[in-house]
Parts: C-alpha cells; structure tokens; sequence
C-alpha cells in the first residue's frame, strides 16, 4: 500500500479533525446541501471539542465547489489540524459510515480499507513497432519513456525478390530484438517506479508473449496481459481500464494471501529464534515503539481495533498504560483507538500496512505484524 499519501498527517502531532462524507447529492441544489452538511459536521466538531479555526477550515473545505459530473466521487475524508485542513482526498465511494472525529490520533484507518492496497502498476502498451511505458499509482498517469522502437521490414508489396519466407524471418528477429529492449526497460521503469504489477496491454498475443518471456523471472510472476488497447490515444480506454482494475484486483488479493502466509508462519515459529511475528495489543505496542514492524496487518472488523491504548504528541510515545507515556516525556496523554495509533507509529517506521478484509485470513483480534529482524540476528 503506497503511503506517501498520509505522510502530512502522520508526521504532525495532535488533535486532529477527522471527517468522512458522503457527497453523493442529488443534482438540484447541491449548494444548499453541501452548506447543511458542512454545517452539521463543525457542528458536530465543534461538540467534541474541536477549535473554532479547525472547524472553520473544514467548513471552508466542504461548501468549495466540486466536481458533479457524472462518475464523480461520491465520498470525501478530510483530515485537519490548528486551523488548517491538511489532507482532503476523495474516497473510491461513500464511506461506509459518515462520521467526524476529533482526537489526538487521525482517523486513518477507515482511508485505507476504503482504498485498499491499489497496487502501482506499470502498464506498457504495444504495437509491432515498440512500447510504451507508463506507470499508473497514487498520482495518477506517468508517463516512464517508450522502448523496441525499429524500423519494420517493408510491407508485402516490396520486390519480388523478397520471399515470403524471408519476410518473416526478418519481421521475427526484429521483433525478438525489439521484445528484448522492451523487457529490459520493463525492468528499469519496474525497480525505478516502485511498481508492483506489469500488464501487457495490446499488440499481437505471441508479441506480449515474447516479451512475457524475456522478463527477469521475478517480475514474470508478477506480470499480466491484456489482449484489448494499444498505443494509439484512448484505444478501447473502457475495456483497457477495466483490464487493469481486474488485475489490480488480483494483484492485491495475492499480497494479501501472501502477507497473511507470512504472518501465520512467523506466528507459529519458536525454538532459539526470535518470533517473527506479534499479535495482541501490549505485543504490538512495543513492536511499533521499537520500530521492529515490518507490516501491520489490520482487518476493519477485529475486536482489537477499537481498544484504546495512550498516546502523546510524538507518534513513539504509545503504550498500554498512561503512566508509561508519561513517563517518556508526555505529560498529559490521552487515549486513542488501537489501530489507528498503531498505524501511525507503524508508518512512521517505515512500516507497511496491509488491510485484510477476509475474516478468515485476519488475525485475532483484527491487528497482527510481521516483525522485522533484530539486530544481530541471523538469517532464516
């Protein structure tokens, strides 16, 4: 899950409004309820304690004008803190519950299950002349450069003595050359984009192949082909986009599995090692102070996710009890829930964060980690 997207509120101390909102309204009079709805929310912000300038920035923030052309976001999550609204961001679909917070901890958590791991792709799209690569993620389209572009052998109305045999031959080894320079800059814009996925998109079946083929066998694994779109314009845009959503999809259902597998394995490993996982919260609490998670796993239905564990300004000072962060420097912690305490400390370690929505492959409790090795500790 790309995380750069909660870098700002993650890196700011408390209190912080939190808002998510349904903005599906009905085309007559969308000022009127777009002002009700603002008004209802700082109302409700303002309740729970939220200062005059932070209400006023998300007030501000929630009679702007929107897009209301069709397809537009339905939902909204806006994060806000000392008067100033530092993240508005649209959801894929309305919240599956409208609420606005204030606390010392953002609400984060309900984002990332609503966004899920959204994989970055590298999308290359081709034709019998070459490729063009371009990597789809947290903004938007980037176009990485083109590759395999080559002059073709000419069309069936060369010379005579230009056999169809040899026509062929010729088309063939500028292709598999042409397939060669493409893999190899798949891979560059692969290891420089911090991709996740690889589709093929377009062209002839045995060229997505060839090219398939001449991959590093790591990213084989992790490369999918689309039969429909190319590198004109817009080519089959509705069929392509839905290609992609589907092996988007499929991208993040096998790191889930795989993360879960990981987690599972670390959990029941013993002997001399050290564990390589943690469940429950006093582990994962001290897990997340000492910067040892690899990735946390939070299910959105554990029973663990809405604990309350304390926390002060500095996204280290968590701990199960209010005297342990007092007694790091804090001197008036407060409470927050579990998982979003722990995301935000997790993040700021560099952790990643996996949402699993299948209650079946979630941790008890709904919060689990991979750990990272301990210093000095060999490897498995």
């Amino acid at each position: 899950m790309r995380l750069s997207l909660l870098r700002p509120v993650i890196d700011r101390p408390g209190p912080w409004a939190t808002v998510y909102a349904d903005i599906s309204h009905g085309t007559e009079d969308v000022e009127k309820q777009q002002e009700l709805l603002a008004s209802a929310t700082t109302a409700q912000l303002f309740a729970l304690g939220a200062d005059e300038a932070t209400c006023g920035a998300v007030h501000e923030a929630l009679v702007a004008p929107r897009d209301s052309a069709p397809g537009a976001h339905t939902g909204r999550v806006l994060f806000a803190h000392d008067g100033v609204v530092v993240l508005d961001t649209p959801l894929p679909g309305p919240p599956a519950t409208p609420f606005a917070a204030w606390g010392p901890v953002p609400r984060v958590t309900p984002l990332l299950a609503a966004i899920g791991d959204d994989p970055v792709c590298l999308v290359v799209r081709l034709d019998r002349n070459g490729a063009d690569l371009v990597v789809l993620g947290e903004r938007g389209a980037d176009d990485t450069g083109r590759a395999g572009d080559t002059e073709r052998p000419p069309p069936r109305t060369a010379p005579a003595d230009w056999s169809e045999r040899h026509l062929q031959t010729t088309a063939g080894r500028t292709w598999e050359q042409s397939a060669g320079e493409i893999a190899d800059a798949v891979r560059e814009a692969f290891d420089s984009s911090g991709a996740e996925a690889v589709v093929l998109i377009g062209g002839e079946a045995h060229e997505r192949h060839l090219v398939h083929d001449k991959l590093p066998s790591r990213l084989r694994a992790v490369t999918y082909e689309s039969e429909h779109g190319g590198r004109a314009p817009g080519a089959e845009r509705d069929r392509v986009e839905r290609d992609i959503a589907q092996i988007r999809a499929v991208r993040e259902r096998e790191h889930v599995a795989q993360v879960t597998d990981r987690f599972r394995t670390g959990a029941g490993s013993g002997g001399r090692s050290a564990p390589r996982a943690a469940a429950g919260i006093p582990a994962l609490v001290e897990a997340a102070r000492a910067h040892r998670i690899e990735t946390l796993l939070v299910s959105p239905h554990g029973a663990d996710i809405a604990r309350q564990v304390w926390v002060g300004e500095g996204v280290d000072q968590l701990a199960v009890r209010g005297a342990d962060v007092q007694a790091m420097g804090e001197e008036r912690p407060a409470t927050a829930r579990a998982d979003d305490a722990l995301v935000r400390c997790a993040v700021a370690g560099g952790a990643e964060i996996v949402v699993v929505r299948d209650l079946e492959q979630a941790p008890e409790g709904g919060l689990g980690a991979i750990l990272r090795r301990s210093e000095g500790e060999p490897p498995e």
